[in-house]
């Protein structure tokens, strides 16, 4: 197998507390209830790499304790926090490579993947990669990911050098994961924030990341709404990741300039754009009970499936957050630690 390596990108019952095992002993394994009842728990967000892919493109992956040939630190970190399954993902570095690196590339990260997967199947499962800056190859890429790997969607960024995934070239692409029925993953490039504002975006605060990312996410998916490409294509299963960016936030504003300003809103939506929120998928990375409760208010808890951006240290208590959001049923919290994404991505209850 290549090596990959793993990338720094009171109301319900819960077993286990969190605490490090003691020197020496073996970590037990969290176990999480709602309501006494075992539920299985799934992580959609979660990073990893291939150092030989990235080596097509003359990068290299640090650090090499976190090579997927060894495997025992991340399996110990999702045995504490409570996560049965992850699904493992690769952020897209790879849109500036022609045709047949682009090709080479993908062969080599899903092979990997698969591989990863086939030896740890009950822990793992994975998006493919595509090469997205060629749509056709993509669109055969993702079809051979889930037939011939076994891999359960796409992974791919929120823009491609500069274009927006709404723009009509990457129809191609979406009418294979219409038709194939596959999840795909949306994560923002770390350079995909618009560049009239790169410059804005530079001194402290990492605010490339931290405003940037979520913007990106942001603009992705306002333009699948109102360039209609979530019309002609109804069946889509996306994913935003970190709960979508900012748009569940302010959402009513877009239905607004619906009618604030018609004669800049060209061609015809087929309903309000935010009703394609409930057609949508969102992580639930958004750091506190409020957001997510808010997220759900939005989007509909059926909507909602559980992230924790692994290995980046942006959380470590995914699940106790899920059990802390006021107002859920437990059958909502069953359904965003893990029903749903066990469902869209073929993993057995």
């Amino acid at each position: 197998m290549d090596d990959i390596a793993f990338v720094r990108c009171g109301l319900l019952d819960v077993t286990a507390d969190h605490a490090p095992a003691p020197a020496g002993q073996t970590r037990r394994r969290r176990e999480v209830l709602v309501s006494g009842r075992r539920v299985k728990t799934v992580d959609v967000h979660a990073h990893c790499a291939v150092p030989e892919a990235m080596a097509l493109m003359g990068l290299t992956v640090s650090p090499s304790s976190l090579l997927m040939s060894r495997p025992a630190e991340r399996l110990r970190a999702m045995d504490e926090q409570g996560i049965d399954v992850e699904a493992l993902s690769i952020n897209a570095y790879w849109y500036g490579a022609d045709r047949d690196v682009a090709r080479q590339l993908v062969r080599i990260q899903n092979e990997t993947l698969a591989e990863v997967c086939a030896a740890n199947p009950e822990r793992f499962v994975a998006f493919a990669s595509v090469a997205l800056q060629h749509p056709d190859l993509a669109a055969e890429q993702l079809e051979d990911g889930l037939e011939r790997y076994g891999l359960r969607g796409a992974a791919i960024g929120g823009s491609v050098n500069g274009e927006e995934l709404a723009d009509p070239r990457f129809h191609p692409f979406w009418a294979k994961a219409e038709q194939l029925g596959a999840l795909v993953f949306i994560h923002p490039q770390a350079t995909g924030a618009p560049t009239e504002l790169a410059s804005r975006l530079q001194g402290n605060g990492v605010l490339t990341n931290t405003i940037g990312n979520p913007l990106e996410t942001t603009i992705a998916l306002s333009h699948l709404i109102f360039e209609g490409t979530l019309d002609r294509f109804p069946g889509l299963k996306i994913c935003a990741a970190h709960g979508g960016g900012y748009l569940p936030s302010y959402a009513a504003r877009s239905d607004a300039i619906l009618t604030t300003f018609p004669e800049r809103c060209t061609g015809r939506l087929e309903k309000k754009p935010t009703e394609y929120l409930r057609q949508l998928y969102f992580d639930s990375l958004v750091f506190t009970p409020e957001a997510l409760r808010h997220l759900v208010a939005e989007t509909g808890s059926d909507r909602i499936v559980m992230g924790t951006d692994y290995p980046f240290p942006w959380t470590q208590t995914a699940v106790d957050h899920i059990l802390a959001t006021p107002g859920l049923s437990d059958a909502e919290r069953v359904a965003i630690l893990g029903g749903t994404a066990s469902a869209l991505l073929g993993i057995k209850s």
